[in-house]
């Protein structure tokens, strides 16, 4: 009977969140718990920020520091291992009991990302659906799939404008 685990967060002593995963990962390793715990992740955004000489430096940045996510089942013995680990100090929870996240906060935090179905191709007229440039026109110019980014050629005040949106922003007309 195949499982499927579920998203959790776990609460660490600040700056912990590194050697937290890397403890869980090697004790998934060591003990072949591959098929109760799934996934350890640190969620991280890029941003440019300039150094010293005024060059322009992209870094990884927490997003939330001092939680780490953790895809996984609990029972007895998982909570155990997880609980113990030296720099966790619980799970999110009421009274430290794991709940696991919803559809909707795991959508929102980026984990588990969709793939994307793109019904349009370079070259074909779209509409934007959504965001401060809804109800344009256009036409692709670019597809990323793995970046989830789509250029499209508009005309605004007659110009023609790029516009980099994300690729459930447009739909074919």
């Amino acid at each position: 009977m195949a499982q499927n685990g579920k998203w959790y967060v776990l609460h660490t002593y600040s700056s912990y969140e590194n050697k937290v995963k890397t403890s869980l990962e090697t004790i998934i390793e060591n003990r072949k718990l591959q098929d109760l715990i799934f996934d350890v992740r640190i969620p991280t955004e890029t941003v440019s920020e300039k150094n010293e000489a005024g060059e322009t430096v992209e870094k990884e940045r927490k997003l939330f520091p001092g939680y780490v996510l953790v895809n996984m089942i609990v029972n007895d013995d998982t909570w155990f291992i997880v609980k113990n680990i030296r720099g966790v100090t619980g799970f999110v929870g009421p009274e430290g009991k794991p709940v696991p996240l919803t559809d909707a906060e795991i959508a929102s935090l980026g984990i588990m990302k969709q793939a994307a179905q793109v019904d349009y191709a370079v070259g074909d007229s779209v509409r934007i659906t959504s965001g401060s440039l809804e109800n344009f026109t256009g036409i692709v110019d670019e597809i990323d799939i793995p970046n989830n980014k789509v250029r499209v050629t508009i005309s605004m005040f007659g110009r023609e404008t790029p516009a980099e949106l994300e690729l459930d922003q447009i739909e074919v007309i």
